[in-house]
């Protein structure tokens, strides 16, 4: 698989990652499998994938540690990414940012993985009772401990609230700026995909002039641009998408066009629709490195295939001539 790189040190990874997040959170937890996961890994890892993205909050600690358990054994086979900074309860989600809290997060996901080193440690979200430069500053402290690689930070999303006139992502190139004061960044995860192009606008090209990496979260739309999810099918409860807006039946209707769309291009490619969407990811730049999420080995591998779909300036151009994607949290 083509190799690109994180960050101004050049941090070498696949092309296209694996999202380990739907393994064991997030979605339906009736087709959650752990044998099944580990397969999975271990068929992208033979795919080429090296970049695994996981984080303490999902299950929550459950996704580390069958992470931990998949890669025994192949563990420098690996780019493993983890995150900190979020706390799971019984209704509620809250960011810790505090330093001693850091430090302890992160011992505790080297158990978890059974490594003795995090190639690249994210904060999932800046803690507004702490500044965030103190928050960094405890991570760049765990590198030089020697216990974290790399540093990255989750973008907020471009729904959050912001203020007015401002980019969707005014509020994280804000806090890159800050931080980036304290100890370098060398990624940013944020969403982009075909149905979610905001961080075209700016973020994009505030990571591409200071060699930041951008690894691309839900790059298939949360399974919709697969093209294998129908209007209406309805999801089990603790499904993130049952209460998702763009996946009610009326706007899984809705935007029908956009999978049509890259289904066209798919025909022309011999191609799967993932795969033209993961490749339109890949053609944002060649700091960009997407990370779709899966369960199992087949579409693991299917999707690690898309590095090698290459779009040209036609089939560009029909994505960009694509309806807007229907359905907001705003």
């Amino acid at each position: 698989m083509e190799r690109r790189t994180i960050g101004a040190a050049g941090l070498a990874v696949g092309a296209v990652g694996l999202g380990c997040m739907p393994m064991s959170w997030g979605y339906s937890a009736s087709q959650r499998h752990g044998d099944r996961s580990v397969r999975t890994v271990h068929a992208a890892l033979d795919a080429g994938v090296r970049l695994l993205d996981t984080a303490d909050m999902y299950g929550p600690f459950t996704n580390e540690l069958l992470v931990g358990r998949a890669l025994k054994g192949r563990r420098s086979e690996a780019f493993l990414s983890t995150k900190c900074g979020l706390l799971v309860g019984d209704q509620h989600i809250v960011a810790n940012g505090r330093p001693g809290y850091v430090r302890r997060a992160c011992d505790a996901s080297l158990r978890r993985l059974q490594t003795d080193v995090i190639d690249l440690y994210q904060l999932h979200r800046a803690d507004p009772e702490v500044p965030v430069e103190e928050t960094w500053g405890a991570m760049a402290e765990l590198v030089t401990a020697g216990k974290v690689r790399s540093l990255g930070l989750c973008a907020v999303g471009a729904h959050a609230p912001r203020r007015s006139g401002a980019g969707p992502f005014a509020g994280t190139i804000r806090q890159l700026e800050r931080i980036q004061q304290v100890f370098p960044v060398s990624a940013v995860q944020a969403e982009l995909s075909v149905w979610a192009p905001e961080a075209l606008e700016e973020l994009l090209p505030w990571c591409a002039a200071r060699g930041v990496g951008v690894l691309a979260a839900m790059p298939l739309g949360n399974g919709y641009l697969t093209g294998t999810l129908k209007p209406g099918q309805g999801f089990e409860p603790d499904d993130l998408r049952a209460r998702h807006p763009r996946f009610t039946a009326e706007m899984m209707a809705a935007n029908q066009p956009v999978v049509a769309g890259l289904r066209r291009i798919a025909e022309r490619r011999g191609a799967s629709v993932a795969q033209v969407a993961l490749a339109w990811v890949l053609r944002q730049g060649p700091h960009v490195v997407p990370v779709p999420g899966a369960k199992r080995e087949r579409w693991a591998v299917e999707n690690a295939g898309a590095a090698d779909v290459v779009l040209d300036d036609r089939d560009l151009a029909e994505i960009a001539g694509l309806p807007p994607a229907r359905g907001s949290w705003d």
